[in-house]
């Protein structure tokens, strides 16, 4: 503001010493003895010699203000002395006097202008004197001469006087005001507009700290802001959605978009679930709100806010399939109360009947039959009880480790796997220690892992993988195991329903492998996730919490 201000006081100098010097050219020309030339030319050239040093030390000048009080002052002098060259007290332009007293007003505020005011009228007052002491002559060194008989008198003189001297302090005060008053206005300006821009920020800073996305269109659709979670849930940066369609870069669905073309009809949904898919191929579902951008001016487009929802929609599935398991693990329990029972008995009495009665071959062959599918039935009820009444677990430390490397030595020793099975172990590291239900963990690996083999009939490769998984440099938080298989793979719609009772699908088997895993897992309070593509195989994932220290 102050290099502004100095920078103007400047110009404004440039420009009245050259209109200073274009009349005195003019006068010259027109009335050649009508004013002394040399001195006045000198006097001019002397203005423009300091005002090319004044805008030399301009960044001295805004550190030091007695330095700009100097220049006024020397203003104040110049001033003096063409006034002198101009006749004094019958010059007519004693009001050059206003020109540093607005400047001292504008740079020094009040003071700085009373200051001046106070210097001008003693130079002023120090002329007319000089005039009326008949001292001019001397003062004007003999080559300027003043016709003091040409001096109006001295009532007239002290007129003039006290005139022009009312006149410096009334513009030094009332310039001192408005420059005070401007400053006061100044300062406050810079605080709104700090106020203002520091409230801005807030406002980005809240939305961009939303989990939510959250974007504003133009009413024709035309995608105005993008804000930071809008960024990471479409995975596209504002720069490349800003002035787009909004219901092309959120992939919302056709009725909705003509929703948003028709402005949001009251009697409609604003409100729409769907999934988007990213540039990457990423299939996200999204929960995409509507509303009108309201503004004083009336409506201005659409405010739309979306969520990735789908960890909840996911959250939503397993609670569901809870809910099935639970209400089909109540029946369990009557079910085979009602039939286990009377399946012994039959079985009993199957097998005195075969000792007792001389039976054929066929007869024999037909008791075996039911001796051996009642053994099958009775051991799917055995599964059955099994995944129905859970035991609690029974928590002790084992080296997950050689468990699994256990249970590679059966399964490569079972009659499942052949020749062209390759069972691969590794664990990180070579030992795992682990607090919880070593039989049911064991459970959990023998269950998964006999699913690969069966799903791997041309051959292919097994993998058990374990490992503590946790934030760098603290100790583990959760236990990983993942079982790998190349066999078959499930097809996409048929995921959420692997871990349902009965939804085997393989002949061999009574459908209930899958759910017991995700029972015990939930006993562990852990999570299940799967990976799999059709004909590329299948990977299970369990984690399962540490809850105590991995340590042997």
């Amino acid at each position: 503001m102050l290099r502004r201000r100095l920078i103007w006081l400047i110009s404004g100098r440039v420009v009245m010493s050259t209109v200073l010097l274009g009349a005195a050219v003019l006068v010259q020309i027109r009335a050649p003895q009508a004013q002394p030339a040399d001195p006045f030319f000198l006097l001019i050239a002397f203005t423009f010699a300091l005002t090319v040093l004044y805008a030399a030390t301009l960044s001295f000048a805004e550190r030091h203000r007695l330095f700009i009080f100097l220049q006024l002052c020397g203003d104040t002098a110049m001033t003096t002395a063409f006034l002198y060259l101009t006749g004094g007290i019958n010059s007519y332009f004693s009001f050059l006097y206003m020109l540093p007293i607005i400047g001292g007003s504008m740079l020094l505020l009040r003071d700085g202008g009373i200051g001046i005011a106070l210097l001008s009228t003693v130079l002023y007052g120090g002329v007319v004197f000089g005039q009326y002491a008949a001292v001019s002559d001397w003062l004007a060194g003999g080559w300027v001469g003043l016709a003091t008989a040409s001096l109006p008198p001295v009532r007239v003189a002290e007129y003039l006087v006290a005139a022009n001297v009312f006149a410096f302090f009334a513009v030094a005060l009332l310039s001192g005001s408005l420059a005070e008053r401007a400053l006061a206005a100044d300062r406050r300006l810079a605080q709104a507009s700090t106020a203002i821009a520091d409230l801005k920020a807030i406002n980005q800073h809240i939305i961009d700290s939303l989990t939510s996305g959250l974007v504003t269109t133009d009413p024709a659709g035309r995608l105005l802001t993008f804000n930071r979670a809008a960024e990471l849930i479409t995975g596209r940066p504002a720069a490349a959605a800003i002035g787009r369609s909004a219901a092309d870069v959120l992939q919302v669905p056709q009725e909705f978009a003509s929703l948003l073309a028709a402005g949001l009809p009251d009697t409609e949904s604003r409100r729409a679930d769907y999934t988007y898919r990213t540039d990457d191929g990423i299939a996200r579902e999204l929960g995409l709100s509507a509303a009108d951008l309201l503004t004083p001016d009336g409506r201005a487009g659409f405010l739309l806010t979306f969520q990735d929802v789908t960890d909840i929609r996911r959250l939503e599935r397993d609670g569901r399939r809870k809910q099935r398991l639970a209400a089909l693990g109540e029946m369990a329990a009557g079910i085979a109360h009602e039939i286990r029972n009377p399946l012994a008995s039959l079985r009993g009495s199957i097998q005195v009947l075969r000792q007792e009665l001389t039976l054929t071959d066929e007869q024999a062959q037909l008791m075996d039959i039911v001796l051996r599918e009642s053994e099958r039935l009775n051991d799917t009820i055995r599964s059955f009880l099994a995944y129905a009444r859970p035991q609690r677990p029974a928590t002790t430390r084992f080296d997950l480790a050689r468990m699994l490397h256990e249970t590679a030595v059966l399964l490569r020793n079972s009659p499942d796997v052949r020749n062209d099975h390759q069972i691969e172990v590794a664990v990180e590291p070579e030992e795992l220690p682990f607090d919880g239900d070593e039989n049911q963990i064991r459970q959990i690996v023998w269950n998964l892992a006999t699913n690969g083999v069966r799903a791997m009939p041309d051959g292919g490769g097994l993998r058990l993988i374990a490992r503590f998984d946790g934030p760098p440099a603290a100790p583990p938080t959760h236990l990983l195991l993942r079982v790998e298989d190349q066999g078959v793979g499930i097809d996409a719609e048929d995921l959420d329903g692997i871990f349902q009772p009965f939804h085997g699908r393989f002949a061999k088997g009574s459908g209930l492998g899958l759910a017991i895993v995700h029972r015990i897992v939930t006993d562990h309070d852990g999570e299940i996730a799967v990976e799999s593509e059709r004909g590329r195989g299948t990977g299970f994932v369990v984690k399962l919490p540490v809850v105590g220290a991995a340590v042997m």
